[in-house]
């Protein structure tokens, strides 16, 4: 059965780069240029699933919160979006700067090792980063055929968890940041996204000019650009402006959409993970 594609044209129109693909309720935002280089690639939102977030919810991870009978039949539904037959290959992350390379389908099934990038040129896998509120970045070489998938919350950027992907595509499979392309998914964007003194400081002390990624609300506070942020980090590492696409969703302003941890954890108790993946069509 085809897959059935929607495009919403405010979103659309807000989100170059981007369309919506919808199939039986579950909703996914495709970056097209790098689905038209090669890459089968998605970001998910919590559209078409089966968990009480409160209900009918695409929750992809966080098995301490939901049951893990409703996980996979979400993971099920969200990769039915792509057809093929693609196996999930996710992480435990843990805010850090470490990348893993995927070798193998056993390197692909072990999901309890501690990164936040994976990186791979396997056919048939879609690598997957976990997020709510957090970035995703998902990166295309259409050269090498391989492929990153990033989690980068304000510490994984603090660290430049992009730049030590971009440098593993480069020493393992040859890939150079001027062929890559990389799109940023939704997450809390800096008009929402405040921040305190300590995550200041954390970026400030590694380069004085990311102060320009913050906005200051209050002594101690300001809001901080992720997105922004991460966008100048794979342009500053060599790829091309022209490739770099940065969705304009807010997870924190589209509840309705995404989840959000800062809004729904504080209120709920709990809160639901959204899954960006890329692979090989």
């Amino acid at each position: 059965m085809p897959v059935e594609t929607i495009i919403s044209e405010d979103e659309t129109l807000a989100d170059s780069g981007f369309y919506w693909r919808e199939r039986d309720g579950v909703k996914v935002l495709i970056c097209k240029p790098i689905e038209d280089a090669g890459f089968t690639n998605g970001f998910s939102t919590r559209l078409g699933g089966a968990s009480p977030f409160p209900s009918n919810d695409l929750n992809l991870a966080g098995f301490d919160e939901d049951s893990a009978a409703n996980i996979y039949e979400n993971r099920r539904r969200f990769l039915n979006v792509f057809g093929g037959e693609y196996r999930l290959s996710t992480l435990w992350q843990v805010h850090g700067d470490g990348v893993k390379v995927v070798r193998t389908n056993e390197d692909a099934a072990n999901s309890e090792e501690k990164y936040d990038a994976l990186v791979s040129n396997l056919s048939n896998i879609l690598i997957g980063a976990k997020t709510a509120d957090c970035v995703p970045i998902l990166i295309g070489d259409p050269t090498t055929h391989s492929f990153a998938a990033i989690h980068s919350g304000w510490k994984g950027t603090a660290k430049s968890i992009v730049i030590r992907a971009i440098e593993k595509l480069g020493s393992v499979y040859g890939a150079k940041p001027q062929d890559m392309i990389a799109a940023i998914g939704a997450a809390a964007c800096g008009r929402n996204y405040e921040i305190g003194q300590e995550v200041i400081d954390a970026f400030v002390n590694e380069a004085q000019s990311n102060e320009k990624y913050f906005t200051e609300t209050r002594p101690g506070h300001a809001l901080v650009d992720l997105q922004a942020a991460n966008r100048d980090m794979l342009i500053n590492a060599g790829l091309d402006p022209s490739n770099v696409f940065v969705s304009s969703l807010c997870t924190m302003e589209r509840t309705d959409l995404f989840f959000s941890y800062r809004v729904e954890k504080k209120k709920n108790g709990k809160t639901g993970r959204l899954l960006s993946v890329i692979g090989l069509k």
